[in-house]
């Protein structure tokens, strides 16, 4: 095995929501719409969810930082191209959605795709807006 050290560097997005921003008001709520918002995306498909939290706290050396009430990640692949068989190791991407006792964070590490940024950052600015009637939470 052999260890490879990339130029790449990527930034990491995020956005607080306070309680009164959003009309969701749980993790289980908006991880529910972003599944909805990747499963009608035409080249996304969602893998998995993974609750980090519960994963974490079953540890018996698990550390969770005093503010987070809850944690979850959404897993999932935009797929558009594939160049490089060395690319899967920074696949798939992922969105983080954490409550918090302030609100919720949403982050995600940037890809290198530019229309996939967009995409996760439209979904994410979704959250803020208190009709949003096109994305009941479930």
């Amino acid at each position: 095995m052999k260890q490879t050290l990339s130029q790449a560097s990527y930034s990491t997005f995020s956005l607080e929501i306070e309680p009164g921003e959003t009309r969701y008001r749980s993790v289980d709520d908006i991880i529910s719409y972003f599944r909805h918002r990747i499963e009608e995306h035409r080249t996304a498909r969602f893998i998995a969810e993974f609750d980090h939290y519960a994963h974490t706290r079953a540890l018996p050396e698990g550390q969770i930082g005093e503010e987070i009430l809850a944690a979850k990640l959404l897993i999932f692949c935009f797929g558009i191209s594939l160049p490089d068989p060395a690319m899967l190791a920074v696949r798939p991407r992922t969105i983080g959605v954490a409550q918090t006792r302030k609100g919720f964070l949403i982050t995600f590490l940037e890809a290198p795709m530019p229309v996939a940024n967009a995409a996760m950052e439209d979904w994410a600015k979704g959250l803020c807006d208190p009709i949003n009637p096109g994305m009941p939470p479930d």
